[in-house]
């Protein structure tokens, strides 16, 4: 092996170094974002469950009254005569006149 081939093996060497701390560089970059983007979605998590817990105290704490309401209930017979054409209103038959 002459020195020419020796020169040439340690460009090769120290070519390939240059690409391990590269990408080493790369991912340790990968791992403190991920790092920041998990903490980050942690605490939109506890945010998200602390608004909805807030949210159901307070819908939960709002007075309502009850209300009832009374109906009416009517007895109608369907005519045959006439088509059918009935008009039953607040209890009084015939109070509309059909066109």
């Amino acid at each position: 092996m002459g020195l020419k081939e020796e020169v040439i093996d340690m460009k090769k060497e120290v070519q390939e170094v240059k690409e391990r701390s590269l990408t080493l560089e790369i991912l340790s970059d990968y791992k403190k974002a991920n790092k920041r983007l998990f903490i980050i979605t942690l605490i939109l998590l506890f945010i998200l469950l602390i608004t909805f817990g807030y949210l159901t105290y307070v819908l939960n704490d709002i007075e309502y009254e009850e209300t009832t309401t009374e109906t009416e209930t009517y007895d109608i017979e369907q005519d045959s005569g006439d088509d059918g054409n009935n008009n039953f209103i607040n209890g009084k038959e015939n109070e509309v006149n059909n066109v």
